[in-house]
């Protein structure tokens, strides 16, 4: 019994002990120092409402363009449709006068010669009939027909050719040809709106449309110069060589290329940035072929296993692989194995980096290269001479 008193007694107090401290707390939160704790405050940014249909004051993003057909009137004359013919030469095969073989080989005639076909796209990007096209639309072609959008047609001439950036320069003799504008591919940015005008699969000119997925493409193997526009733009074989133009009508790239399993769009293409396509049709045309510097150097990307094998703390930068022998990185006196970290004391983050920087340079000119050699800097001043045809860089 006392001992159910002596329970009693001690909750009742505990009850209260435990309501006056938080009565204390509640009314002086101070006494533990809850009141020094500065409040939380979170911030979300909301979108503002959308206006009323007819609504001045709506927010601008709300007037987009409901469509693109100016800048379609704008830029479609000036693409224009490509078939080439090739004369293919077929061996003939060793048992053809072998009167039992003969019917194998299709009867009394010897048919050793093929026509090959082969269609795409162009740009007519300059006065005087100049078109630009991607080089294997048209390489070891012997007839090159250009079509019209108006319906006129007419043979074209080869003018020159790049095969390092895909790009070759056609002429077509034809009076009030129209052109398009040049739009500054430079500042084009990720999500930009982008058309695609073109002749997949022969049908005709078609435009397809999607945004920029992604600038400064690089490292795919597609060309030595690589510095593409990515596209979900429908690009189908036939397109190659058309424009990507902006919603302007201007045109930002040359498409040449799609990432595709089964041969049609997965919407993965690249386009050549206009800037650079403008830079290699005036130099064929001006100079009669692309001039380029050079620095006779075969230089590879810095991979983790290198960078830990070098000792070195960033991967950015090249390793020189191999040195052309009497070429002006041999006359800099640069060795395989030096790592290059920067050009003219600006950094570089890749071989493709250090490829454009140097191939941007006029022949005769001196570039400084800085780096490490064997763990210790190095500084070698480089005459930077005009790059080789493609096909004499292996000779």
């Amino acid at each position: 019994m006392q001992t159910r008193r002596a329970l009693r007694f001690l909750l009742t107090y505990a009850l209260i002990g435990v309501a006056a401290a938080v009565a204390i707390i509640w009314f002086f939160p101070g006494v533990l120092g809850i009141a020094d704790q500065e409040p939380r405050v979170v911030t979300i940014e909301q979108a503002p409402e959308n206006g009323a249909a007819g609504d001045a004051a709506a927010p601008e993003r709300e007037h987009g363009p409901v469509s693109y057909a100016d800048a379609v009137d704008a830029a479609a004359p000036g693409v224009v449709n490509i078939f080439t013919a090739t004369r293919v030469t077929r061996g003939e095969h060793p048992l053809y006068d072998d009167p039992f073989f003969r019917d194998f080989f299709g009867g009394s005639e010897r048919e050793r010669d093929r026509t090959e076909t082969n269609l795409g796209s162009g740009v007519i990007i300059a006065d005087g009939g100049y078109v630009l096209t991607s080089n294997h639309v048209i390489e070891g072609a012997d007839a090159i027909q250009v079509s019209l959008n108006d319906g006129r047609a007419g043979e074209a001439q080869v003018v020159g050719t790049d095969p390092e950036t895909d790009l070759a320069v056609l002429e077509i003799d034809m009076d009030e040809l129209p052109t398009i504008t040049i739009g500054r591919s430079d500042q084009v940015r990720v999500g930009d709106v982008v058309l695609a005008i073109g002749n997949p699969f022969g049908v005709g000119q078609t435009v397809t449309q999607g945004i920029v997925s992604a600038t400064g493409r690089s490292r795919l193997g597609l060309t030595t110069f690589e510095n593409f526009i990515q596209t979900d733009a429908a690009i189908n074989p036939g397109n190659s060589g058309g424009a990507l133009i902006n919603a302007h009508g201007d045109l930002i790239g040359i498409n040449t290329a799609i990432f595709s399993r089964s041969g049609g769009s997965h919407g993965i293409g690249f386009a050549i940035p206009a800037v650079l396509a403008r830079s290699v049709m005036e130099s064929i045309i001006e100079e009669g072929r692309v001039i380029r510097g050079w620095a006779g150097v075969e230089i590879q990307d810095i991979t983790p296993s290198l960078a830990e094998s070098f000792d070195l703390e960033t991967r950015d930068g090249v390793l020189i692989a191999g040195i052309m022998r009497g070429g002006p990185a041999d006359e800099a006196d640069l060795s395989p194995g030096d790592v290059v970290h920067a050009v003219d004391g600006e950094r570089i983050r890749n071989s493709q980096d250090l490829l454009m920087r140097i191939t941007e340079r006029e022949p005769g000119s001196r570039v400084t290269l800085s780096g490490v050699r064997e763990g210790s800097p190095f500084e070698r001043e480089l005459t930077v001479q005009e790059r080789p045809a493609a096909g004499e860089l292996g000779r």
